[in-house]
């Protein structure tokens, strides 16, 4: 398939890198990462990055902006999304032909091309490993491209303290830093913490609710997340913070935003991204997310959890 895809990649001028909405480090780390390994590899193609940008990781990649007729005649590439309705930018549709390269489970195999491997601990370690294939027939992978790679695995690994983590992450991850860049900004821009976020993990902290099934649960509404002068995707990276709580099997955070509300589902064992695509969401078997869109969908929500944990 890696073969198939850098023939593919050929035989396009134009070539469009799409990632999922609500991007994470690995969302930003992939499609970034091809895009900088494509221009250094084939100067001659025109490489876009496309979606709604995420202020926090600006840091990263700035994205593009171009019209819908950019994609006549295009190629598009979709980085670590599980399924279509979470592609952001829905004109991926108007392009020649699309390939899809993701670590998630494949519940929906859309796409020409369709490359997923759940055993890799994120979609930038296989971007890697499209470059590792295809150096000997000419790839070339720059410091810039290596930096958004290696930003995309600790991101998905949490600095490589996950369960994805495997030997081969580690062998990549060394490979990608002899580089040169500077892995200590990454870290530095990735994980510092506003004041404000870390006020409001003292509220989390003080008022999440656990069951007698080890389900943990936190609901943040539009109204806390006034108070404490925090957004919605500030607030959703709080939800690791209920990790490392002794009794906890699996836990769950609600983040109110204008339209919807975040789920954000994680566990020590018990397998959640079934409830998660029940929800309308997906993702890995402990760590996925979804959306509902009322307050009052929560208690079935946790109910589904209490019943996994208590298997």
């Amino acid at each position: 398939m890696k073969e198939q895809i850098i023939n593919t990649i050929k035989e396009y001028d134009t070539i469009i890198i799409h990632r999922h909405v609500r991007p994470d480090p690995d969302a930003y780390g992939s499609q970034c990462g091809l895009a900088e390994l494509l221009k250094a590899s084939f100067p001659d193609k025109t490489i876009y990055v496309v979606g709604k940008s995420e202020p926090s990781l600006e840091f990263l990649y700035k994205l593009d902006t171009i019209s819908d007729e950019t994609y006549n005649g295009a190629l598009a590439i979709i980085c670590d999304t599980a399924n279509q309705e979470r592609i952001c930018d829905d004109r991926y549709k108007l392009a020649d032909k699309m390939i899809k390269i993701d670590h998630h489970p494949n519940e929906d195999p859309y796409g020409d091309l369709v490359w997923v491997d759940t055993s890799s601990s994120s979609t930038s370690e296989l971007i890697y490993e499209l470059y590792l294939h295809g150096k000997s027939a000419g790839l070339r992978l720059t410091k810039e491209a290596a930096r958004l790679i290696y930003a995309g695995i600790i991101g998905d690994t949490g600095r490589f303290l996950f369960p994805s983590t495997n030997p081969r992450t580690f062998t990549y991850a060394g490979e990608l830093v002899s580089y040169g860049f500077s892995f200590s900004d990454i870290y530095e821009n990735l994980y510092n913490t506003k004041e404000s976020v870390s006020r409001l993990s003292g509220y989390v902290l003080q008022h999440f609710e656990v069951t007698t099934e080890g389900v943990a649960f936190m609901k943040i509404s539009k109204e806390i997340l006034k108070q404490y002068h925090v957004n919605a995707s500030d607030a959703s990276q709080l939800v690791r913070i209920l990790g490392n709580i002794e009794g906890i099997k699996a836990w769950v955070f609600f983040v109110e935003e204008e339209d919807q509300i975040r789920v954000r589902l994680r566990s020590k064992g018990p397998t959640i991204n079934q409830i998660a695509q029940k929800y309308g969401g997906g993702g890995h078997p402990l760590a996925a997310g979804a959306s509902i869109y009322s307050w009052d969908e929560v208690d079935p929500l946790v109910e589904d959890l209490k019943e996994l944990c208590q298997k």
